[in-house]
């Protein structure tokens, strides 16, 4: 083989390893930093990922949210009109938490199935809802009534 294609080809070989340690490091720092949304009927069925951070949005279940031992730990209840999903939180929440509020919770599902967040985030004024609780409450809508009218229903656009 001539000695320029040789270097050439070493060169491009060194090239396409490169980029391919490059796409490996990539891929393995968006894995390690992304967090998934579920909804609570995502997490009583166990779809949610065992030991990882998570996202958990539905409204603040009525008569749920009671504080404990210091008065900066909370517990409450997310639901998506479906399930419900026990949340444990210490810290300060927002000035917008109440009950039949959305709210979105950050951390991680313990060995008892409580939530244990490390970050609650409500909604900032009267007319938004973070749009994955809007959708999650939508289809749990949805199947409900569908549910209610047999399986024969139709949804129209």
């Amino acid at each position: 083989m001539n000695p320029k294609r040789k270097q050439k080809l070493i060169l491009v070989c060194a090239m396409v390893a490169g980029a391919g340690i490059a796409i490996a490091l990539l891929a393995n720092v968006f894995k390690n930093n992304i967090q998934l949304f579920y909804t609570p009927t995502e997490v009583a069925e166990g779809k949610v990922p065992d030991g990882a951070e998570f996202k958990v949005g539905g409204l603040v279940a009525a008569d749920s949210v009671k504080r404990i031992g210091d008065g900066l730990t909370v517990e409450f209840r997310l639901t998506d009109n479906g399930e419900t999903v026990p949340v444990r939180y210490t810290g300060i929440l927002p000035d917008l938490f109440r009950e039949g509020q959305g709210t979105v919770s950050v951390g991680k599902l313990n060995s008892d199935g409580i939530f244990i967040a490390n970050k609650v985030l409500a909604k900032h004024d009267e007319n938004y809802m973070p749009p994955e609780v809007a959708d999650a409450l939508e289809k749990t809508k949805a199947a409900g009534e569908s549910e209610k009218h047999g399986s024969n229903t139709v949804l129209m656009q």
